[in-house]
């Protein structure tokens, strides 16, 4: 199917099912019914079975009809989970689970990172041990967001102590409604809870749910963690837009000569990112998500935040005023509260140290940093 085709297609969807009038669920129903969801997946699965560079003819067109982006209200389910559940999971698993995520009936959310387990994430020590045709998990994860929100979570947990890290973790499903779930929230710069602490006491885990083979869960993190990278650092098709367009529109309001340099240089880095993300959808072809997502969400990251510091800059006295830090979702469209929220893009989804580590031994060839503790049983490794 060319590119054309695939337009042709959002066309009839946003003509049939104006965005304006049609309700979300009612709406991306429809778009993944048409298989516009995530295009390169198969035909009633939310695809069309192409190249996953024609994605953005279709968001383009939905984008401009004011169409729902289903990153930013689902975005652990779109961007990390589905990929991962059409990969690793049973055809079953791929009938229950993606449309509702895709509409968004069933948030999501990833228990990954834990207190001692962060850059680490091989060291975790969440257990999941068998109990029958099942499995009990037990432990603490934290930073989870939307984990107050969350139907269903992509939890990875440690079922054999005896191998080395890498070798003895597995991948499941878990039901967020389990009785042995406890959410936390967790306060952050903004005032905002968006992320949590999450504790699993004999949480019941089926192992029809699980993701990969036993011992397999790092292979599996993978596929879930490039996605994630690829799905973050992607960035908008459309040029002048996202985090440089507010500074844009800031600058139009109340220019500074002083600071013309500065908005002129994020300028460029916002097109080469543009352009660097739309390269790289078109070599992927067909295959999945690779490190080179890790280069987008790097390089984004510290974009943001060098943006929505000038932003700041030009806001003058007004800069240092937020209108408060009581998690009021009204503050969400501020400058102010992008500017403290835009701390945390080079931590999550992957800080930017260890983005850069994956992109000097992944994608230049550089040497590796030594790790002592590879080879190492789990059990053996001094925890802190």
């Amino acid at each position: 199917m060319t590119e054309h085709l695939v337009v042709d297609a959002a066309r009839r969807l946003v003509a049939e099912h104006p965005p304006a009038s049609t309700p979300t669920e009612e709406f991306l129903g429809a778009r993944f019914d048409a298989g516009l969801a995530w295009v390169h997946f198969p035909r009633g699965l939310g695809g069309l079975g192409v190249a996953p560079g024609l994605q953005g003819a279709a968001d383009a067109v939905v984008e401009a009809a004011g169409g729902p982006n289903p990153f930013d209200l689902n975005p652990m389910g779109y961007g990390m989970a589905a990929p991962t559940v059409l990969a690793h999971g049973s055809p079953a698993l791929h009938e229950r689970l993606l449309r509702p995520l895709y509409t968004c009936e069933e948030i999501w959310c990833q228990l990954f990172s834990e207190p001692g387990a962060g850059s680490d994430l091989a060291g975790l020590a969440t257990r999941a041990v068998r109990d029958g045709d099942g499995w009990r998990a037990t432990g603490q994860k934290v930073w989870t967001s939307k984990a107050h929100e969350a139907r269903w979570a992509l939890l990875l947990a440690r079922t054999d102590p005896d191998v080395p890290k890498h070798k003895g973790l597995t991948y499941f499903v878990l039901d967020m409604r389990d009785p042995g779930v406890e959410v936390r929230p967790l306060r952050q710069l903004t005032g905002d809870a968006e992320f949590n602490e999450v504790w699993l006491r004999d949480a019941r885990l089926d192992d029809a749910w699980r993701l990969g083979d036993v011992g397999a869960g790092w292979k599996v993190a993978m596929t879930t963690l490039m996605n994630e990278r690829t799905a973050i650092g992607g960035g908008s098709i459309e040029r002048g837009s996202g985090s440089i367009g507010d500074a844009l529109a800031l600058w139009r309001s109340q220019p500074d000569p002083g600071l013309r340099d500065r908005i002129v240089t994020l300028f460029a880095r916002a097109d080469a990112l543009r352009l660097t993300g739309m390269r790289h959808a078109a070599e992927r072809g067909d295959g999945p998500a690779g490190p080179m997502g890790s280069l987008g969400k790097l390089v984004g990251a510290e974009l943001n935040q060098a943006v929505y510091e000038l932003c700041v800059d030009l806001l003058g006295t007004a800069g240092t005023r937020h209108p408060g830090y009581d998690g009021d979702p009204a503050t969400h469209d501020t400058l102010t509260w992008k500017f403290l929220r835009s701390r945390a893009n080079t931590i999550e989804g992957g800080t930017a140290e260890v983005l850069r580590g994956i992109l000097a031994e992944r994608v230049l060839g550089l040497p590796g940093d030594i790790r002592v503790d590879k080879d190492t049983p789990w059990r053996e490794v001094p925890r802190g």
